[in-house]
């Protein structure tokens, strides 16, 4: 049936109740000196009260509003602390995997394979045995040449010298030169190749 139907105007229902929009009860009263309207708005107290609030008008609540800095009265370092605690909620933490000290903490339990020790950002005396043995194959000794790298330098030395070398042999760098185009993408070569064997 539509609600646009004539047998709708036909219903008649007793009302239990007074169904007639009643105007609501008046709110506190604004907190503002001499002010007598509603105050049925919320303003924060300030740092230290943060559940609490003011009740203030429409007027008195703007007013108040523009004037409000949280962190009034502090100085620039602690407002740096408070933001940088403000991201993890104001809780302690610690890196993963390390506990509170910095070392893992395994409850007295046994780690044959050093896994743990992995996480806690040392290598056993297994896995350094294993990256002091690697050998160097022909092909990744190219690549670092073609970086001007030798054997043994670290990821932080690649991307350091990847990045150089993107920004010296850029198209845009050159004037749109094409033969430093062709470097720049053996550059790019021999950085994905360092980077697939962990050196980027």
């Amino acid at each position: 049936m539509k609600s646009d139907s004539p047998l709708f105007d036909k219903i008649r229902v007793t009302a239990t109740k007074d169904r007639r929009k009643k105007k609501p009860s008046a709110g506190p009263k604004c907190q503002w000196s001499g002010c007598e309207k509603e105050g049925a708005h919320r303003a924060p107290r300030g740092r230290g009260n943060e559940k609490e609030y003011w009740r203030f008008c429409l007027e008195h609540v703007r007013q108040y509003n523009q004037n409000y800095n949280f962190f009034a009265g502090m100085n620039h370092d602690d407002v740096l602390k408070y933001q940088k605690d403000a991201l993890t909620g104001h809780r302690p933490t610690w890196k993963m995997g390390t506990g509170k000290r910095g070392k893992p903490d395994l409850g007295g339990a046994f780690d044959p394979l050093h896994m743990f020790e992995e996480i806690g950002g040392r290598a056993g005396p297994e896995q350094q045995k294993q990256s002091e043995q690697r050998t160097v194959r022909n092909v990744e000794r190219k690549h670092l040449e073609t970086l001007g790298l030798e054997v043994g330098v670290t990821k932080v030395e690649v991307k350091t010298r990847f990045k150089e070398l993107v920004k010296k042999h850029h198209p845009d760098a050159n004037g749109g030169d094409k033969s430093s185009e062709d470097r720049l993408v053996e550059i790019i070569q021999s950085y994905n190749y360092l980077k697939s064997v962990g050196l980027g």
